[in-house]
This record gives C-alpha cells, sequence and structure tokens, in this order.
C-alpha cells in the first residue's frame, strides 16, 4: 500500500463532486473566520473539533456556518484561488468541476450579509483564470440549488446561471437535504437549465432510498448522480444506471461522516462496480471530512482490490465522466497514460 499511495499521489487527476465551500482547508476557513468574527472558531485546533459531525443534519448546520463567513468578493476570491492552489499542489488535479452555490453568497434573503450576483461571478472567474495559469489546473462551474430553501433558491440559481453564468459553467445541480425536500419541485427550473445547454447533475440517494435516485433521472435529466448510494438497494435502478451510462460520483469518506453508510466495509461501491455502474472517486467536502481525493483513491483501491493500473482507470474514468472541452480531456488523458507507462 506504501508504493500504491506513492503511485496514487502523483497519478493526474480530475475531480467531478467537490463542493466550492466545502473545499475551504482549517488553513483558509480560520484567516475567514479571523476576518469574520461569529459561530466558526479561527483556532485551528479547535475547528479540527468543529468539524466532527453528528449526523448528516449537524453536517449541514456546520457547513451553512462556515458559508456565513464568506461575505465579500474579496472573501470568494481567497477561498476560490487558496482551494485551487490546494487542489492542485496538494492532489496533483488537472481539472476540477467544483460545486458552487451563489445563492448563499448572494443572499437575496439576508440584509445584513450578501454580495451581487456579478461581484460573486467577476472573483470566481477571476480566480479560475488565475488558477489555471499559475497551477495548470482547469476549474469548472456546476451552480447548485440549496434544496433546503426551496422554490426561492432554485429560482433565483436558474437566474444566477442563465442571466449571469460565469463563461466556465457547465453543469446545475441541487444539493443540501434529501428528507422532505421533493425532486420534483424543481423540474422546471432543471428543463430550463438543460435546455441552455447545462448538464444535470444534482444529488440523491445519499439519505434517501433509490426512489429519489429515479426521481431525479426521471424528472430533472440526470446525467450523473451526486453519491447514489442508496442505488445498490434496487437491482432494477443498478441496471438502469449501466445501461444509461450515468455516472454515480461516489464519496466513501462522505457518506461515513454523514452517516449515510454505517462503515466502509459497508460501502457500496464495490457492488455498484459489479453491476456495470460508471463511477467516479471523489471527496465532496474533504477538509469537513478529514480527507483528500489522494485518499480517496487509497479507500477505493482498498474496497475494489486495485491494482496501480486499476487505479489510473478510476482517473480515467473521471476525465471521461467530465464535462471538460475535447481537448483537455486529450491532454490528462495523455498525462495519465504517461504517468501509468
Amino acid at each position: 500500500m506504501t508504493d500504491l499511495t506513492a503511485f496514487i499521489a502523483g497519478l493526474p487527476k480530475a475531480e467531478l463532486h467537490v463542493h466550492h465551500v466545502g473545499s475551504a482547508s482549517p488553513r483558509i476557513v480560520s484567516e475567514l473566520a479571523a476576518r469574520h468574527r461569529g459561530t466558526v472558531p479561527s483556532d485551528l485546533d479547535e475547528l479540527k473539533t468543529f468539524f466532527e459531525f453528528r449526523d448528516f443534519a449537524h453536517f449541514i448546520e456546520v457547513y451553512l456556518a462556515v458559508v456565513d463567513v464568506i461575505r465579500t468578493p474579496a472573501d470568494i476570491r481567497m477561498l476560490t484561488y487558496e482551494v485551487a492552489r490546494e487542489m492542485a499542489t496538494g492532489q496533483n488535479l488537472r481539472y476540477a468541476e467544483l460545486t458552487c452555490t451563489p445563492y448563499t453568497s448572494v443572499r437575496p434573503d439576508r440584509d445584513d450579509i450578501g454580495m451581487p450576483i456579478e461581484a460573486y461571478t467577476e472573483a470566481i472567474e477571476d480566480a479560475r483564470v488565475a488558477a489555471e495559469r499559475d497551477f495548470g489546473l482547469v476549474l469548472r462551474w456546476i451552480y447548485d440549488i440549496p434544496g433546503e430553501s426551496g422554490l426561492p433558491a432554485a429560482d433565483a440559481t436558474l437566474s444566477y446561471a442563465l442571466d449571469h453564468g460565469p463563461t466556465a459553467l457547465v453543469g446545475f445541480g441541487l444539493g443540501g437535504p434529501e428528507i422532505g425536500v421533493p425532486r420534483a419541485q424543481f423540474q422546471p427550473h432543471f428543463d430550463a437549465a438543460r435546455a441552455a445547454g447545462l448538464h444535470s447533475v444534482p444529488h440523491a440517494g445519499e439519505t434517501t432510498g433509490p426512489e429519489t435516485v429515479w426521481e431525479s433521472i426521471r424528472l430533472l435529466g440526470a446525467e450523473r448522480i451526486g453519491h447514489g448510494t442508496s442505488s445498490s438497494s434496487d437491482p432494477a435502478l443498478l441496471q438502469h444506471l449501466a445501461d444509461e451510462g450515468i455516472t454515480l460520483e461516489v464519496c466513501p469518506s462522505s457518506n461515513i461522516a454523514t452517516r449515510a453508510v454505517a462503515t466502509l466495509a459497508d460501502h457500496p461501491l464495490r457492488s455498484f462496480v459489479e453491476a456495470g455502474v460508471p463511477v467516479t472517486i471523489n471527496s465532496d467536502d474533504p477538509p469537513m471530512f478529514g480527507t483528500t481525493l489522494n485518499a480517496e483513491y487509497a479507500i477505493a483501491a482498498d474496497l475494489l482490490s486495485l491494482s496501480a493500473a486499476g487505479v489510473a482507470d478510476l482517473s480515467r474514468s473521471a476525465v471521461r465522466a467530465s464535462f471538460a472541452p475535447d481537448d483537455v480531456k486529450t491532454r490528462i488523458l495523455g498525462e495519465i497514460d504517461d504517468y501509468a507507462g
């Protein structure tokens, strides 16, 4: 495993399920918390305790507390650029699709904090261009509806995507709690986003059963599914995912931290692969879950009994399932081939 760990560290990689705010390391969160005093501690040791989640609901509570210390376009720009730095230098990422939730930064429901969507867009785009120049990391955006905020958030997010969408916007998603947040209410928003050329990538089946995954496919036109953990309990769904080539964005450590899966031994990753379902390996909100993309690859290698060649195939799968431009895909696949030998 020592040799495989070293192989993973050097492997060029792409990541498709990773959250913008959720990727802020303790170093970044500490700086933001020092700028904007609130419920989030700025002390690094206290932050470790702060990020110990009891369940999915508590994770959402902590996540939103971190969101509240991101209050200005300068905060957004710093966070985005520093996240990109850590992705490129620490995880050897060549490409990432960062899931952004602009509604929680623009905050039209709050008078005390928030920023214009134009300023938010300018901040992430400025950081994206700088990150590609400085680190060779290609970033693309997925705009995410925070499901817990309901239809007002969905209306706003669609407007941000269609009326103010940045050049690098490629997808439209849905996150937050699944329980009590039916997918059907968001069908018109996904229809409009897809008509405008954005890809559908909702979260589903993480804290609910396979019916939520079915709804995301049938009603939201999902091309990839975030998590999809409970799909393993429905053979017909697994067959459909395999037949249609709908990729599951698997995040093992996240599933354990939020109690979506009891233990790694219980994780359904192997059952997905054995059923022929396309999968990618991702870190979700890595610092919050005490993980890295490299660590998630090592977990996947263990769960799937993979050699270095099999791990390289995981990286290739992420590139192929991405919405990267063809020339970027070709370049990164070539880098993987050169590295893997």
